[in-house]
């Protein structure tokens, strides 16, 4: 599922607006970190930026300063990586989270559906 199809309700806002900076010492304006509300084990969190991002969705410091405005609502894991590449658009930046992230998107509301299905 492409991140053009979140909508209000199928989503979970972790941050609002903040500014970070890349690697070139750039500030970009970031509309909202958000993740779906459900799915099976494995989170894909998705920035929303006000302006483009083209060719900085790999940018480690850029996606340090995510990192760190996710830590300021309450994060307390390891750092994100870029998501797969196919998915990153113009405005939009993907993150691929570790483990220890749905813990914290669990408090958040999110729900892993693979729970449903119990240890079988």
């Amino acid at each position: 599922m492409y991140a053009g199809a979140m909508n209000k309700d199928t989503d979970i806002q972790l941050s609002g607006p903040f500014k970070a900076t890349d690697g070139a010492g750039r500030a970009h304006d970031v509309k909202a970190i958000r993740i779906f509300d459900e799915g099976y084990g494995v989170i894909e969190v998705y920035v929303d930026f006000a302006g483009t991002i083209s060719g900085l969705h790999k940018d480690k410091s850029l996606i340090d300063a995510i990192v760190a405005q996710l830590r300021t609502t309450g994060y307390k894991g390891a750092a994100l990586t870029p998501g797969d590449s196919v998915l990153q658009e113009s405005k939009l930046m993907v993150l691929e989270t570790p483990d220890e992230f749905t813990t914290y998107a669990a408090s958040k509301g999110w729900k892993d559906l693979a729970d449903e299905f119990g240890d079988e």
